[in-house]
């Protein structure tokens, strides 16, 4: 179940500049502290896990450290940033039958801070898969629940705002089908027409 204004308008994932005439001034930050803050709890809760070992000696003070600065940066993109940067919101609330129903918020806003919403939300995410599986071959079982952490919290916003950006139309597995099936038309068409090139040379 979800809920979904119908008067807002649809926010592209990886906005497209549209006018080139308005290109100064969208490459301009509009929210630059929105755009800092976005970045700065998920790059530094990334950079505390690399480092730890360097500045402290006392693990459970570093897992401290990470989960605060990685539940900052979930209330901060889930409430702020996300908002501010690209003009999506999502939250998930219970009714009275027990029921979750995903709300869904859409506004157009197309500014140049969409890249970086989307660069961030995606790449930093990936980094904490990544972390997981290096943790677990490891054996450093230790750090295994401040990673899972790391890949909740930062996945579950991905999910939400990707989710958001569909607009609840269709499941995610569609979208990554019909996403993977334009890239082998594309690739496919520039094959073809490298063949018709090099069979009119011979």
């Amino acid at each position: 179940m979800m809920r979904q204004d119908d008067n807002d308008e649809d926010v592209s994932l990886f906005d497209a500049e549209e006018d080139s005439g308005q290109k100064s001034k969208k490459s301009n930050l509009k929210h630059p502290v929105a755009s800092f803050f976005h970045l700065f709890f998920r790059v530094t809760a990334i950079c505390a896990y690399l480092l730890c070992g360097f500045w402290s000696s006392s693990f459970i003070a570093c897992m401290v450290t990470i989960i605060l600065l990685l539940s900052c940066d979930f209330w901060t993109v889930k409430n702020i940033t996300g908002r501010l940067m690209v003009g999506l919101r999502w939250w998930n609330q219970v009714d009275d039958n027990g029921e979750n129903h995903w709300v869904l918020r859409k506004q157009q806003t197309g500014n140049s801070e969409s890249r970086i919403f989307w660069l961030g939300l995606v790449v930093c995410p990936v980094l904490w898969v990544v972390f997981f599986f290096s943790t677990l071959f490891s054996f450093e079982i230790k750090w295994l629940a401040v990673v899972i952490m790391g890949v909740v919290l930062q996945g579950a916003n991905l999910y939400g705002y990707v989710r958001c950006k569909a607009g609840g139309k269709t499941s995610l597995k569609n979208m990554a089908t019909n996403y993977l099936g334009r890239q082998f038309s594309q690739t496919g068409a520039v094959t073809f027409g490298v063949c018709q090139i090099q069979a009119c040379q011979l």
